[in-house]
């Protein structure tokens, strides 16, 4: 019997050797097989499939892939006195990557784990920022690491102010969360992607959103009236 395939693992899942065998949207692309390499927290597999390029040969291919689910990220932000909401926190992953302390300043994020996208960032800008909005700006949604992650992160905007703000944020220290909430002029954040003091890629897609097609748009050189 199998963790994860048989039985129930730590999160209580089974048959995870069933997700990405069946889809037909390609017709290039016939799935073979799928491994469970591992299944903690996320799941790591391995699928083999067969592939026909572009000459019409076909290949057998084997890729590994990373299931941490979907998630969402949030930039709040106030037009009126031109400042954006973020947090930072530890990242192991950029740290053992060179980041030199591994402490990230982001937008606010985290998995959907069942609920809507809306709901989803809702919960979790409320968590870390301490402040509850209303309905969001959906913005889009991108894949991050197509190469190796699932993961598609459904990414929005939303104001805030005194009005918004129900609590410390900071996260949930009960899952190990140590989160402090940064506010920034907007112009010192698009400065710190130019110096690499902000270096996550979905806090930089969304303040360069907010600047060409967003809530600070208003300058001609930047904005969308650019090129009309």
């Amino acid at each position: 019997m199998i963790e994860g395939i048989d039985i129930p693992d730590r999160r209580g899942r089974t048959g995870l050797d069933r997700y990405g065998r069946d889809p037909t949207g390609n017709p290039r692309v016939r799935i073979r097989d799928v491994e469970v390499l591992a299944c903690d927290w996320y799941v790591l597999r391995k699928t083999t499939f067969d592939y026909r390029h572009a000459d019409g040969h076909w290949s057998r291919e084997q890729r590994e892939n990373y299931d941490r689910g979907d998630g969402a990220t949030i930039l709040l932000y106030d037009a009126d006195r031109r400042t954006v909401l973020l947090t930072r926190q530890f990242r192991l992953p950029a740290y053992v990557n060179g980041h030199p302390d591994g402490m990230l300043i982001e937008t606010a994020a985290g998995l959907l784990d069942g609920d809507s996208a809306e709901e989803a960032i809702r919960r979790e800008a409320a968590e870390e920022t301490g402040h509850t909005v209303g309905k969001p700006e959906y913005v889009f949604a991108v894949y991050m690491s197509p190469g190796s992650v699932t993961e598609r992160v459904h990414f929005f905007a939303a104001p805030y102010g005194s009005g918004t703000a129900t609590d410390a944020g900071g996260g949930i220290t009960a899952e190990g969360e140590d989160i402090s909430v940064l506010e920034l002029p907007f112009a010192d954040a698009l400065a710190m992607i130019r110096d690499g003091s902000i270096a996550d890629a979905k806090t930089i897609m969304l303040l360069q959103w907010a600047a060409l097609d967003g809530p600070f748009r208003s300058d001609p050189i930047v904005g969308p009236a650019a090129n009309r």
